[in-house]
């Protein structure tokens, strides 16, 4: 009889945020995102690419709105595996899109650019490609977190040991924070940068800073 192999320990950043949301209110939350940047009146036919898509619940949020032709970009295999629904993934790295020039209409990101590990560099190359792939008239949609007064009391409760233990959401949070600090700070003490960035390749639609999170929906700049 063959032994049973080892199961895989969980990664922590993956557990705390197993803790901090369930997928049907993560699902919910983005379908919210989407309405308020108007897709409900985006062509349903478009060809949207989801980057940093991770377990797929925002590719789930576009198929309940309607859209048919959607793709799912990460690098990790694992996180893709979890992923349910029609819409087709791709293990990528999204700094080198696997599409051609002009091929998409949409392309969102909803909290993986301050996963970077470089900025500005990676940035650039990120949004160089966003911009490539993108037809003239299509759509970027981004969602990243950004230091304004809320969340800046959201970091001041996630410093306190009884908050955290009062809170298990706050504690996942705060956990999650801990896991991916280098990153996330480089992201949030960049702001300038950052949009600096956007401004280069995209021509802005709406934008929005508020309640720790960046808004933006914007065009390809020709």
């Amino acid at each position: 009889m063959s032994a049973t192999p080892p199961s895989v320990p969980q990664d922590p950043w993956e557990a705390a945020y197993s803790r901090f949301e369930t997928p049907e209110r993560e699902i919910s939350k983005f379908m919210a995102r989407l309405r308020h940047a108007g897709a409900d009146n985006w062509p349903k036919e478009s060809a949207v690419v989801e980057l940093f898509c991770g377990r797929g619940n925002g590719l789930q949020a576009l198929a309940r709105i309607g859209f048919r032709n959607i793709q799912g970009v990460d690098l990790s295999p694992r996180l893709l595996q979890q992923c349910t629904g029609t819409a087709k993934t791709i293990v990528a790295d999204c700094r080198q899109l696997p599409f051609a020039d002009h091929s998409q209409d949409i392309a969102i990101v909803q909290g993986g650019l301050h996963h970077l590990p470089t900025l500005p560099d990676d940035l650039d190359q990120c949004l160089r490609e966003i911009r490539r792939v993108l037809r003239p008239n299509g759509r970027a949609m981004f969602v990243e977190p950004w230091n304004t007064p809320f969340l800046r009391i959201v970091h001041a409760f996630c410093n306190n040991f009884l908050a955290r233990k009062c809170s298990a959401k706050l504690d996942a949070l705060a956990t999650m924070i801990d896991h991916e600090r280098i990153t996330y700070e480089q992201w949030l003490t960049r702001p300038h940068a950052i949009l600096c960035i956007v401004d280069k390749y995209f021509v802005l639609e709406q934008q929005s800073f508020a309640w720790g999170k960046w808004n933006f929906l914007g065009q390809p700049r020709s």
